[in-house]
């Protein structure tokens, strides 16, 4: 890969995990009235992973199972960070202690739930945004 190409890819990515991070960031403000940095974070990963497998895989899949995998990814993220910054650091970002099928305080299928909605609209404005912005290939969703 040249330089130039290896160059563009850097930017892309950055690009999308602070497009991602910010609009993340903000949907929790708006909605808890705070956040913490390290959502920023895994906001962008999340949204960063969901360009990333729809361009690897050409779009070629229902969106259903973009949002599965998605989903995983995503909860994953939560969990791994959860023990780190709520667990080991007490910075009780969040806890879902509350919450009905949840583990540790760190995640639970009703945020799941949600999440799939989340990813559902990052899918779609990231096969759009890679395609605009960095002329990756054009997305043809589908939902099966």
């Amino acid at each position: 890969m040249a330089l130039r190409a290896i160059s563009k890819k850097i930017s892309e990515y950055i690009f999308f995990w602070a497009l991602g991070g910010c609009i993340y960031y903000g949907i929790e403000i708006a909605f808890r009235g705070f956040s913490h940095w390290s959502m920023f974070c895994v906001g962008g990963l999340v949204f960063l992973f969901c360009i990333i497998q729809g361009v690897k895989m050409e779009w070629s899949e229902g969106l259903w199972v973009q949002i599965i995998r998605g989903v995983i990814y995503a909860i994953s993220l939560e969990f791994t960070t959860g023990i780190i910054f709520n667990k080991w650091l007490r910075k009780n970002i969040w806890d879902y202690s509350d919450q009905p099928l949840q583990l540790w305080g760190q995640i639970c299928v009703p945020f799941a739930i949600i999440f799939s909605g989340l990813l559902l609209i990052a899918i779609l404005l990231g096969g759009f945004l890679s395609c605009v912005i960095y002329k990756e290939p054009k997305p043809h969703f589908f939902v099966l």
